[in-house]
This record gives structure tokens, C-alpha cells and sequence, in this order.
């Protein structure tokens, strides 16, 4: 399969890298925890990807002849009681396109903010992050992984970060959800990309760096830039982007119903999640007083200075994607288009999937990446806060999940 790319969403050394991936790409399989996944898988051509089969049609059952009463004639049926939604929601309320939860409409239909978050020794506690929906945690250059954070609901907080610099792959990301993407400065392989009409972001070294951050004195450089509500929303004002989702949005993730609970019965176990970042070393134990993944990284838990928790996420997904060393800097580049493998871990159980993003799509760098079973169909997540590990094809085996 040919890689596909949008215009100048690649610079040349990045795209000519991974078409030499490419040309030698295998299907690779790896063994986690005892069970078998796809560690690289490529677009269109995954065997997994394809149309589950169609069920047989079953024979029709033979149809009774109502008996006739004196109360009521023999052709004349009862109607059935409608069925109550289990997604009813009381007016002014949507579900969110980041937890499934019922929100405001206000907050539901706003633009999320995705923040770039400083995730170094130095830079702990972060500040605000437990109030981030969704969170992505991607390597960066020398090892070290760098968080965002997806936020929807803002309006009240006064500090969030620290702020680092954007790295491509995570534009890539923000705009899965047609999110806000703010960043502090950025490597020089992110600019083409920034450049773009279709790509919102607010730079705290652009136009409306000095109304939307600040720098805290508690803290050396450059560990000391936040956000806050108020600056948001100003850095928005000033650079005029759209506030609500554009039409048609109808979000990334599948979510079930709010009366049900996705549980991954037939799956393995998934007490114990080590995703092998090499720096922070994080992992997620799975607490069954709560039933989310508790998050550890540097030794201990991983607390939010704001409150003071710890955080904890009802759903871990583990994304494999396939990645290249730019230079010698050791600049990463992420494959977040061609598809790959997922682990779907949930309520101390995981299975095995895919992902892939919609190559049909008006903006093929605007759609978002959707998870597939192993039948080829989509996964349903349970409501609520989500973490996505993405993690280098090639580590499948070192990462563990029991």
C-alpha cells in the first residue's frame, strides 16, 4: 500500500524516511502478556480491518394466528411499549465528545483546548491536568515523553501546566478532536504544519503569547509557563478562532451507552500496565475499589498539584505507531496516519485491536483515528477520562500488560 499524505503536512526528509519504512514493512507479530497482537499494521491492507461477515439469515419462524377474544377481535395486535433511550438527556444537556458524560451544551459543543504539557522531573507536579478528559503521552527527543491534555472545561482554573513546546505528531493529534492546540514555541519540523490554515493553534512565542501565558517564580526556566481560563480565552479572542466545533463534528471515540458498561470479558488480564517509556518509567495499576488505572511515574503516584490526587483514568489504550529518528538531535517523527495496533485496556481486562483514520475524508489530516477489534469492529470505550500511550512499533515486546 502507498503511504498517503495531505500537501505539506510532511516536510521532504520526514516523508522520504518513512517511505522507506514502508517499503520494507512487515506484518509484525509480538506476544503481550500471553496473548498475540498485531504490533505494525498498514492501512487498508490489515486483514483485521476488514467487514465483519454478514450473519446467516435465520430461517422465519412460523407466525401464530391470534385467537379471537370477546374483548378484542382476532386481527387487531397490542403496540409494543416504546423503548426508553438509555442516552436520554435532560434539555440543555449533550453528551461530551471527550468523556461520553452528560454535559452542558455549552461545554459539549465548545472547542477543546489541547495543551502541551511539561512532563520532566523538574516540571512535577503539573498543575490542572486532572481536569484534562483525555490525555496523550508521546516520546520526545533523548527518551523523555511529553503529555497533552485535552481540556473541555476550563472556565474555572487559574493555572494549568507547565507549557512546553509542540512537537508534530501531537498537532496531528489535536486535531482528531478539532481541538485548540497550545504550545509554547515548537521544533522546526512542527512549523510547516503550524503554518496551516486548517491547524488553530495559540504559540507563547506568537502574537498572543504574552496575553494567553504567564511565568510563575516558583520554578527555574523552562519549567515555569502556565495557562489559565482567562488566558485562553483571550489568546482566542485575539487570534479570532472559532469557538464551536464546525458542523458535522461528531467526535473520536465510541462510547457506550450511559446505562451499560463496556467490561472486556473474554479478554486478558490487565491489573498492571508498563507502557516502557525509559525516562519517567510510568505505569497504571488498576484499582478495584474505583475501577480506573491509577497513574505512577518517577517512583510514585502522579499527583495534581491543583487538588493534590492522584491521577486516575477509566480507560488505558495502548497505540503503536511506527516512527523515525530525524537527525542526530534525535528528533522523532510519528506515522500517525498509515494504522497500527491498540491494546484496549479497561476495568482490569484488555484486548487487542487496530486503529486506522478515515483515508476518505475531506481533510485526511482532520479525521480522526478510530479502534477496531480484531473483527473489524469498532471499539466501544467506557464513559469517562481516557489516557492513549503511544508507543514506538518496535517496543511491542518490552511493554508490559498483566
Amino acid at each position: 500500500m502507498t503511504f498517503v499524505y495531505v500537501k505539506y503536512a510532511y516536510r521532504k526528509v520526514m516523508k522520504e524516511k518513512i517511505q522507506e519504512l514502508l517499503k520494507n514493512k512487515k506484518i509484525v507479530i509480538g506476544t503481550v502478556a500471553g496473548v498475540v497482537v498485531l504490533a505494525v499494521v498498514i492501512a487498508a491492507s490489515v486483514f483485521a480491518m476488514r467487514p465483519a461477515p454478514a450473519p446467516a439469515e435465520p430461517a422465519p419462524a412460523a407466525t401464530p394466528t391470534p385467537a379471537a377474544t370477546a374483548d378484542k377481535p382476532a386481527d387487531e395486535t397490542e403496540e409494543p411499549e416504546p423503548e426508553e433511550d438509555p442516552n436520554a438527556l435532560p434539555e440543555g444537556q449533550m453528551r461530551s465528545f471527550l468523556s461520553g458524560l452528560p454535559v452542558d451544551e455549552k461545554i459539549g459543543n465548545r472547542r477543546p483546548v489541547a495543551i502541551m504539557l511539561n512532563n520532566l522531573k523538574a516540571a512535577q507536579p503539573m498543575c490542572g491536568v486532572s481536569r484534562a478528559d483525555v490525555v496523550y503521552e508521546y516520546v520526545v527527543e533523548g527518551g523523555i515523553t511529553r503529555l497533552m491534555g485535552l481540556f473541555e472545561n476550563y472556565d474555572d482554573l487559574e493555572k494549568i501546566g507547565s507549557v512546553r513546546s509542540c512537537r508534530e505528531y501531537f498537532v496531528y493529534t489535536a486535531l482528531e478532536f478539532d481541538a485548540i492546540y497550545m504550545h509554547f514555541g515548537q521544533a522546526s519540523y512542527a512549523v510547516e504544519l503550524l503554518d496551516q490554515d486548517y491547524v488553530d493553534n495559540i504559540n507563547g512565542l506568537g502574537p498572543a503569547g504574552d496575553v494567553t501565558y504567564y511565568r510563575t517564580t516558583d520554578r527555574q526556566a523552562p519549567h515555569n509557563v502556565y495557562t489559565s481560563a482567562n488566558g485562553i480565552n483571550a489568546g482566542i479572542d485575539m487570534l479570532g478562532y472559532r469557538r464551536d466545533h464546525y458542523e458535522g463534528y461528531n467526535g473520536k471515540f465510541k462510547f457506550c451507552d450511559l446505562n451499560s458498561e463496556v467490561t472486556n470479558e473474554g479478554g486478558y488480564s490487565a491489573k498492571h500496565i508498563e507502557p516502557k517509556y525509559k525516562i519517567n518509567k510510568p505505569w497504571f495499576d488498576y484499582n478495584e475499589e474505583t475501577g480506573k488505572y491509577d497513574r505512577y511515574q518517577y517512583d510514585g503516584p502522579q499527583i495534581d498539584e491543583m487538588n493534590g490526587e492522584q491521577l486516575s483514568y477509566d480507560n488505558v489504550i495502548l497505540q503503536y505507531n511506527f516512527w523515525v529518528q530525524l537527525d542526530q538531535k534525535d528528533y522523532l517523527a510519528f506515522d500517525c496516519h498509515s494504522g497500527g495496533a491498540i491494546q484496549y485496556c479497561t476495568k482490569g481486562k484488555a484486548v487487542p485491536g487496530t486503529w486506522k483514520r478515515d483515508i476518505n475524508a475531506d481533510n485526511y489530516d482532520m479525521s480522526a483515528i478510530r479502534y477496531y477489534d480484531m473483527d473489524g469492529n469498532e471499539i466501544e470505550i467506557n464513559n469517562g477520562k481516557t489516557f492513549v500511550c503511544v508507543i514506538q512499533n518496535d517496543e511491542v515486546e518490552d511493554v508490559v500488560v498483566k
